[in-house]
């Protein structure tokens, strides 16, 4: 932001400003607010000879100090784009090379930087210490939350060749609705009313999709569908959920401390929560041998459990999940695995983000069970592109397959949820 300004020497009076600036919030003794940094920084620079021919206008004094107070109490030229709603992702690669996702799509921010990369080295560093993580030689790589539920990624030289990385995946402070995911196009109203009363009807599910496909979102989305008298226990890495039912635990893994003590993983979670008396249990992600855990848990009271998978399609889901519960249950062969899968999950939920950067439902199947060694599986919806309409914006239609998911069916009699043959048959404009 200070280059906005194109004027000789500002980075020798941003320098001096800094140092005189860290002098008298250190002679105060106490933390100061913004409104008093600013004024502090105002006197700092009324008391300073500029170097000849350097001149700053009011409006290049206003953004000159708030530069300076980002940098000081934020996390300096990254924090426009934090106030901003519209974004939600923003990567820094190196100090120079700034970008932000907006409205699904990534483009580079002109016009903002890092000094160096030891400026953006001290803003990891920050965000580390806010935290109680750190990235350093010793642990070049950093995986964090901010206050505010951001997931922050930091990889740092000489893992990170071209200088210092920085990834801030934003959070969300509306949480999105199934109204919302019907208005943005991502499902179709039919395809929401089916996982609705799926959902309502302790029916377990599997979410899958690649990174930055929503698959959080459309977790969140599912797990409002959960009637508000039931206990649910939900654990992440990092704590993005934003349930509102009452009767609820969440729970969030720990990392190894700078001693390599004290880790809490994922899996000793599960294995915990199944003590807490829990009615569903949710998992944000299932990467590893937790997997034989949470799926044991659909099958033995804790049916309509959810949990996401990192999969693009129906195969990988089935692959990834088969080789973490061969993983956790060493004795199990892949024939196991299947057998398990198909006795506790329902239905897998594709979500994917599309060439124009909008996210959407790509499909829905039902497992009806085993055929053979083979999981059996039926289409019931699914998204049929058919072009590109204006801006560019990917076109298509949500639709129903015709197959009436006997599993499904059955489950939601029992529950008393309403069933309707006739969602499948829907074709919606997309």
């Amino acid at each position: 932001m200070l280059d906005e300004i194109g004027l000789p020497n500002i980075s020798l009076v941003k320098s001096a400003v800094q140092t005189e600036l860290s002098n008298r919030v250190s002679d105060l003794g106490r933390e100061v607010g913004e409104i008093e940094l600013t004024r502090i920084i105002e006197n700092v620079l009324s008391s300073m000879d500029l170097p000849h021919g350097l001149f700053l206008t009011q409006d290049a004094r206003e953004r000159f100090s708030m530069d300076i107070v980002n940098d000081f109490l934020h996390y300096g030229p990254l924090q426009p784009l934090l106030d901003d709603d519209s974004i939600t992702e923003i990567v820094a690669n190196g100090p120079s090379r700034i970008f932000a996702e907006k409205g699904g799509r990534m483009h580079r921010v002109e016009g903002l930087k890092f000094d160096d990369d030891a400026h953006l080295r001290r803003i990891i560093d920050r965000i580390g210490q806010q935290v109680g993580r750190r990235c350093d030689d010793s642990s070049p790589m950093m995986d964090a939350r901010l206050v505010d539920g951001s997931r922050v990624n930091a990889v740092i030289p000489p893992l990170a060749i071209d200088g210092s990385s920085l990834t801030i995946r934003k959070f969300a402070k509306e949480r999105m609705t199934a109204t919302d995911f019907i208005s943005s196009r991502t499902a179709s109203p039919t395809m929401m009313s089916f996982l609705a009363a799926a959902i309502a009807g302790r029916c377990s599910c599997i979410v899958a999709g690649g990174t930055g496909s929503g698959k959080t979102t459309l977790l969140n989305v599912l797990s409002a569908f959960i009637p508000d008298h039931e206990r649910l226990v939900t654990i992440e890495d990092a704590a993005e959920l934003q349930l509102k039912q009452s009767n609820l635990v969440r729970l969030e893994s720990r990392p190894p401390n700078m001693e390599g003590r004290g880790e809490v993983s994922i899996h000793q979670l599960v294995i915990n929560a199944l003590r807490m008396r829990p009615d569903r249990i949710i998992v944000g992600e299932c990467r590893g041998d937790e997997a034989i855990e949470m799926i044991n848990a659909m099958t033995t009271g804790h049916d309509g459990s959810l949990t996401t998978v990192h999969a693009n399609d129906i195969a990988t889901t089935f692959s990834r999940l088969e080789t973490m519960i061969m993983t956790g249950m060493a004795t199990y062969t892949a024939e196991d695995a299947k057998r398990l899968i198909a006795q506790a999950v329902s239905l897998i939920v594709i979500i994917k983000r599309m060439v124009d950067g909008t996210r959407k439902i790509d499909s829905i199947y039902h497992i009806a069970g085993m055929e053979g060694d083979t999981i059996s599986t039926e289409r019931l919806f699914h998204f049929e592109p058919q072009g590109f309409g204006e801006g560019g914006n990917l076109t298509g239609e949500f639709v129903g397959d015709g197959f009436q998911p006997s599993k499904v069916k059955m489950q939601l009699e029992n529950m008393g949820v309403y069933y309707d043959p006739e969602w499948f048959f829907d074709r919606f404009r997309a």
